[in-house]
């Protein structure tokens, strides 16, 4: 079943799924520049301040070229921008969130590297809650090219067929167990401040009960590996320096929460639920906790101590 059948099947809309399909064909154009070593620095940098590879703003092309342009989308967002741009579609068009090129750092070595892209019905991003989305999707660029997507019924996987040029279906109904002895601990070096000596205390507990380590210091594929696999748990905790975290809201961490409910698990910020989470500003961050149930609530125990 290809990705159009699918979405058909699902019984998304019509102007929906022209959208989904419009981000799903970038994918592969990604995946092409990396195999045809488009690399190295810019020159330039994002609105965060980070600079950026010649791939950063190579995606970000890619994906603001074809959505500002589509007639059914009515704004975008994206975390290389330095604010957001309209397109065609009035308030009944949708609005997209994107990182172009999560993890672009891993390139020079070789790492799996992902997109993120989150989807809103109507115009706009301030004031919505990431349960507002209409669909996410996290793209990995990897051995293989694949991509997992809810539209609010469950998570799917589609792997890309070079042969036949399109998407098909990898893995229907990928589900997280509630416990799963395997974490992927992000920001570190959040253990050397003692006002997050939960953080230590938590690493001690995963380690001292054979918990398996599978981090490789990129948010997409850590938990692409959590919905694989089964279960586990993703962390990226505030510190002294940075209390929310690096990792934005609209543009990380909603389109992951929203996928991982989907699929059984739970995300989770300092306060809440991460999709009960308002948006303020489109470049809000926010710490995350994301996985199985059980492990997720583990985290919290040790975070509210």
């Amino acid at each position: 079943m290809t990705f159009g059948e699918y979405l058909q099947r699902q019984g998304v809309e019509a102007n929906l799924r022209d959208v989904l399909k419009t981000v799903a064909a970038i994918f592969p154009k990604i995946a092409e520049a990396m195999r045809g070593g488009l690399e190295g620095a810019a020159g330039s940098k994002n609105v965060f301040g980070e600079g950026q590879l010649k791939l950063d703003v190579f995606s970000n092309d890619l994906f603001t070229e074809a959505l500002t342009r589509h007639p059914y989308v009515a704004m975008v967002a994206s975390e290389e921008l330095d604010e957001s741009m309209n397109g065609p579609a009035g308030d009944e068009g949708y609005s997209l969130a994107y990182d172009p090129l999560d993890g672009s750092s891993l390139v020079d070595v070789n790492l799996a590297v992902g997109t993120i892209v989150g989807v809103y019905k109507g115009k706009g991003f301030v004031g919505r809650k990431g349960s507002d989305q209409a669909a996410a999707i996290i793209a990995v660029y990897g051995p293989r090219l694949t991509f997992m997507v809810t539209v609010g019924h469950g998570v799917t996987e589609f792997i890309y067929d070079w042969g036949k040029k399109d998407f098909v279906v990898n893995h229907e109904d990928v589900k997280v167990g509630e416990s799963k002895k395997m974490f992927a601990p992000g920001n570190l070096r959040a253990c050397s401040d003692p006002q997050v000596k939960w953080y230590v205390d938590l690493m001690h507990f995963w380690l001292t009960n054979e918990y398996t380590l599978r981090y490789s210091g990129g948010m997409v594929p850590d938990v692409n590996q959590i919905l694989k696999k089964g279960g586990g748990v993703f962390t990226y905790p505030g510190y002294s320096e940075m209390p929310d975290g690096k990792l934005r809201l609209i543009y990380e961490c909603a389109p992951m929460a929203f996928l991982m409910e989907q699929a059984g698990g739970v995300a989770f910020s300092a306060g809440g639920p991460i999709l009960d989470m308002t948006v303020e500003k489109i470049d809000q961050r926010t710490p995350i906790f994301i996985g199985s149930k059980k492990e997720v609530e583990l985290v919290q125990s040790y975070f509210k101590k």
